[in-house]
């Protein structure tokens, strides 16, 4: 029996650590990606897509983990109807032949604290491909005080230059830097 006991005892820290990720899924109430940029000099603009899809799966014990993105093009909002309408032609986004916009996670960094620092990965815009980092400005993951349920949430932020996604219309009148901006939070499944 004693020898049951310490086999037992023995394999629970193999277990623990082949415990499976978690896997969390956004919630859809506080989750949205926004960009800016300069516009014609005079002011930093601000605009924003309302739909944003995310699955996050974390392993913090083993600093591993996995995000993946979509936004619905169709979903830009820009507080102007006409603005929306010209981002979402072809002369920009071209929404109906590219309606979303995926990042996909290639790595994430971890912190001493297992707080995630950045993922990097690759963001696809109008069928390109181009890698991009995101600086997570902060990451947190708790129970849910009224859920009841583990969640997680981050902010993040990273660069591109839109002519990378052939969307470089009107530079260099509007700049052609963007900053990204998510704001994400995420239950766990």
């Amino acid at each position: 029996m004693k020898k049951m006991v310490a086999a037992l005892l023995c394999s629970l820290p193999l277990a623990w650590s082949l415990a499976a990720p978690e896997v969390y899924e956004r919630d859809p109430d506080h989750t949205f990606a926004w960009f800016e940029f300069n516009h014609l000099g005079y002011s930093m603009q601000r605009d924003r897509f309302d739909k944003v899809d995310a699955t996050v799966t974390l392993d913090l014990e083993n600093q591993v983990g996995n995000v993946e993105v979509a936004i619905d093009v169709q979903s830009v909002s820009t507080g102007s109807r006409m603005f929306d309408r010209v981002l979402r032609s072809e002369t920009f986004f071209d929404a109906n032949k590219f309606p979303q916009i995926t990042f996909k996670s290639t790595r994430l960094s971890f912190g001493k604290f297992d707080d995630v620092t950045s993922v990097e990965g690759i963001l696809t815009v109008k069928g390109i491909s181009r890698p991009l980092t995101l600086t997570v400005t902060h990451f947190k993951c708790m129970m849910h005080p009224m859920l009841r349920k583990p969640a997680c949430g981050l902010n993040a932020t990273g660069k591109v230059s839109r002519s990378d996604f052939n969307l470089g219309r009107f530079v260099p009148l509007i700049g052609d830097e963007i900053t990204l901006h998510v704001s994400m939070e995420a239950l766990k499944r």
